[in-house]
Order: structure tokens, then sequence, then C-alpha cells
């Protein structure tokens, strides 16, 4: 029972976090690159200039930063489309957030598997 509702929290809570991460250009907040909400945003290693290689798995951890419709490049930020979603860049290199920040200011995926870095 208590696995059902844990898993059940989980899943409410990353669908709540996909449903706000539809947001405007990214800004820096104390130091990093965050989204308007002061919500902490990375870089993967592994992503090519102007295309995100997160898919799967990869993604139920670090949820697409997406960009809402109309968005345009602007300076170092940029859309790309990602698997039929508009996903915020910043220099090319596509931008997401990290399942494991529990709150705005959350810095808890930078150096994760030594691949995802918050933008600095």
């Amino acid at each position: 029972m208590k696995t059902k509702t844990l898993l059940a929290t989980a899943a409410f809570s990353l669908l709540a976090l996909l449903a706000a991460s539809v947001q405007a250009q990214p800004v820096m907040k104390d130091g990093a690159l965050a989204d308007a909400a002061g919500r902490t945003v990375y870089t993967f290693d592994k992503d090519e200039m102007g295309k995100s290689n997160c898919a799967g798995p990869c993604l139920a951890n670090w949820p697409v930063y997406v960009a809402p419709a109309g968005a345009t490049a602007k300076g170092d930020y940029g859309v790309i489309d990602s698997a039929g979603t508009r996903q915020w860049t910043v220099k090319g290199k596509p931008l997401y957030y990290f399942a494991g920040d529990a709150k705005a200011g959350d810095r808890n995926g930078d150096g994760k598997a030594g691949v995802w870095h918050l933008v600095k």
C-alpha cells in the first residue's frame, strides 16, 4: 500500500513538473541559469549542438525545459524541436530540469554521472 502511494505521489510530482515546465526564456538566478520561477536548468554533455540525446528513461529524470509556442531565439537562447517538443537551448545546448530538485534554487543535478551541469 505504501509503495502504491509513493509511486502515485512521484508520478503526480513529475506530471506537475512537466506541466509547469513550459516557461519563458531562461534567466540567471543566484549565479546559475534557471527558469522564471527559479528552478535550476541543466545541460547534458552527451547532447550535440542543437540536438537532444536524452530520451526514454533519461527524460523521466531530466524533463525537457519546454519553450512555449511562439518562443524565438534571442541572444544566447534558442529553441529546438526535440521529439515533437519545443526545447530551450543556451548556446545551442538543450536545457533540462532535474526531477530530484524539489524546489526553486535546488541544484541537486549538478555533476550527476559526470555529464549533467548547471550553467553558470
